[in-house]
């Protein structure tokens, strides 16, 4: 019997502006994991809401979060501008962290980080900035080397997904995995290109996203 959850919009303050977020709440929930996009993309992405959907199936909350204000998205629409500013990103990604802290429905809750293309960036950058909240990190065709000079101070357990055909994205990851002083993974999808839009690929994604988070958030945590 599939998992009852209930979506709601939620407003996160940071830095003088107001992010949205899309926050899935599950009965029993026994972790959280927030999203961070890729360039380009938003909380709508279809990718990281069938990821979430998988790990709400697994007692896992989800915060789909916009790192950017409407008028920023607009722009970088246009123009690029703040795609690839990662210390903006992931300031935004650290609000959007202690807004769930002061949650008491949520404050409890173990918390992940899911970064997928440049968000994966973030997530490392805001890992290292709050090392004492994010228990476990997963990376989707992520750009850990836009995060270089973060990843010797992040502490949790860090799983890489790429796709095989993806081979710049590929190096680059794991170049990261040997800068990275907490416990890393490279999973590589077979036959996957950076999108993992190949059948298959995107649910391969979820299911070593699912099987980390229950080990680093759940299981770990239970011990």
């Amino acid at each position: 019997m599939p998992t009852e959850r209930k979506t709601s919009s939620v407003l996160i303050p940071a830095d003088g502006h107001a992010i949205y977020g899309d926050l899935t709440a599950v009965p029993g929930a026994k972790g959280i994991v927030v999203f961070a996009h890729g360039s380009g993309s938003s909380r709508h992405s279809a990718r990281n809401k069938y990821v979430a959907g998988v790990l709400n199936e697994s007692k896992l909350a989800t915060l789909l979060v916009d790192l950017l204000t409407v008028d920023e998205d607009a722009l970088d629409n246009l123009t690029h501008e703040y795609r690839f500013a990662i210390d903006l990103l992931s300031e935004r990604l650290v609000s959007a962290t202690d807004w769930v802290m002061q949650q008491p429905r949520l404050s409890s809750l173990c918390l992940g980080y899911f970064g997928a293309s440049t968000g994966a960036a973030a997530a490392l950058a805001a890992a290292a900035k709050r090392p004492g909240a994010v228990r476990a990190i997963v990376s989707r065709g992520g750009r850990p080397d836009l995060a270089a000079d973060a990843l010797e101070k992040v502490l949790a357990p860090t799983l890489l997904i790429v796709g095989e055909l993806d081979q710049t994205v590929l190096e680059l990851n794991r170049l990261a995995s040997k800068a990275l002083i907490a416990p890393a993974h490279i999973e590589i999808v077979p036959c996957a290109t950076h999108l993992f839009e190949e059948p298959g690929a995107l649910q391969r994604v979820a299911s070593l996203a699912r099987d980390w988070f229950e080990e680093q958030l759940i299981r770990k945590q239970a011990a």
